[in-house]
């Protein structure tokens, strides 16, 4: 007896093929028309990326304050002050860290700008001459690995107790990072953009105009990145020596009297100083190389 039951109509593909249903069915695959419908981007990532590390600051602050931290790591209050204690030293001393912080981020910025310039002039050499300028970035990158400390008596005498000397030191530390990065950008171009140049017998002044200074903008805002914060620490650690303001000079001060709130205050915004900094840099980074494949991708 023959079934009442439909039989499924077979699906014939555009090859010949017989297949048991309509693929986009079987699969569950999106219509064309839903394909070009737009996804809805999901906020949760966005919102978990703000309230997460605010709850993770809040609960450290907390147990901070409630002295567990002290507790695990046998402190005292004088070794480690209170976050309340260190608010309050801020309170009273504000107009006095502004004065320093701006003293101490000038230094900073004047040495991090010298350094780059240098380090990125150094690449350049590097790059089109380099059985000349070869060499020049193994010095750079021996004179960055003399300790801070070192070159801070030399930098004094050569430049004085003043504004320069800071930036002098400011300006040995951050020329490595500024070399190596962009002499790496110069030198990594794609063979065939290369081989295109030469086809239209470019001459070298447009390779580097065209090809190789453009390619490196993205090694270079990295390197100015890290020498954001590199720079901080360079002008601090410079005032410890030889300075008579400055955040670094405050801290070593607030230390040798005991003033120990006066002295987290200035870590506190040396810290805020740094990171300001570097967005500073990273909003400048988005404005110049928003062509650059890697911006667009995010």
């Amino acid at each position: 007896m023959e079934s009442n039951t439909v039989r499924e109509a077979s699906f014939v593909s555009p090859h010949g093929q017989e297949d048991g249903s309509r693929p986009q069915a079987a699969s569950g695959a999106a219509t064309p028309s839903q394909e070009r419908k737009p996804k809805r981007r999901s906020r949760k990532p966005a919102v978990f990326r703000v309230i997460l590390p605010v709850l993770a600051g809040v609960l450290f602050l907390a147990l901070w304050e409630l002295q567990v931290i002290h507790k695990i790591f046998d402190l005292k209050k004088y070794q480690l002050p209170l976050p309340s204690a260190i608010a309050r030293a801020m309170g009273d001393n504000m107009s006095l860290l502004l004065s320093y912080t701006g003293y101490t981020l000038t230094e900073a910025v004047l040495g991090m700008l010298a350094g780059s310039l240098i380090g990125f002039v150094i690449a350049l050499v590097a790059t089109a001459w380099p059985r000349w300028g070869g060499g020049s970035l193994t010095l750079v990158a021996a004179l960055n690995a003399v300790p801070i400390v070192a070159l801070a008596p030399i930098m004094n005498l050569w430049f004085g107790d003043g504004l320069g000397s800071r930036i002098a030191i400011v300006t040995a530390t951050t020329m490595a990072a500024m070399a190596i990065n962009a002499y790496k950008g110069m030198a990594a171009i794609h063979p065939l953009a290369l081989d295109l140049m030469h086809s239209y017998a470019a001459p070298k002044s447009a390779v580097f105009r065209h090809l190789r200074i453009k390619n490196s903008l993205p090694y270079v805002f990295t390197a100015l990145k890290i020498n954001a914060t590199a720079s901080m620490i360079g002008a601090i650690v410079g005032e410890f020596f030889f300075s008579s303001r400055g955040l670094g000079y405050l801290l070593s001060n607030s230390i040798k009297v005991a003033k120990m709130p006066l002295g987290w205050a200035c870590i506190v915004l040396a810290a805020i100083a740094g990171v300001i900094f570097y967005l500073v840099v990273e909003r400048l980074e988005k404005v110049f190389i928003r062509w650059h494949p890697s911006r667009r991708a995010s």
